[in-house]
């Protein structure tokens, strides 16, 4: 498992289509999200498990980092070959590189 800053997720993106999945709940992603992420609220992960690709990419996205790093351990003890944990969430990345997105 990799652990990225917001910047650093950025610069990342530039050069990479990773899927970035959203654990927050729907609420939260009413009130802002990273244009083309995937909402699969945690509490619905072991339940839909099956439709993510083990063998892809995946950027693991909260509000502060906390359910994604622990989405993003799970991911890796079932064998998820590349996953990423944006570091500070949501609320780092509408800080430090998309100040349009909505603080919450």
């Amino acid at each position: 498992m990799q652990d990225f800053t917001a910047s650093e997720l950025n610069t990342y993106l530039q050069n990479n289509q990773p899927l970035l999945l959203d654990v927050r709940e729907q609420w939260e992603w009413n009130n802002c999200h990273i244009e083309g992420a995937r909402l699969l609220p945690m509490g619905q992960i072991a339940a839909n498990i099956g439709s993510l690709d083990k063998e892809q990419e995946i950027v693991i996205i909260c509000h502060h980092g906390i359910r994604s790093m622990q989405v993003a351990h799970y991911f890796d003890s079932i064998g998820f070959k590349s996953v990423i944990n944006l570091r500070g969430g949501i609320d780092a990345w509408a800080r430090q590189v998309d100040i349009s997105i909505a603080t919450y």
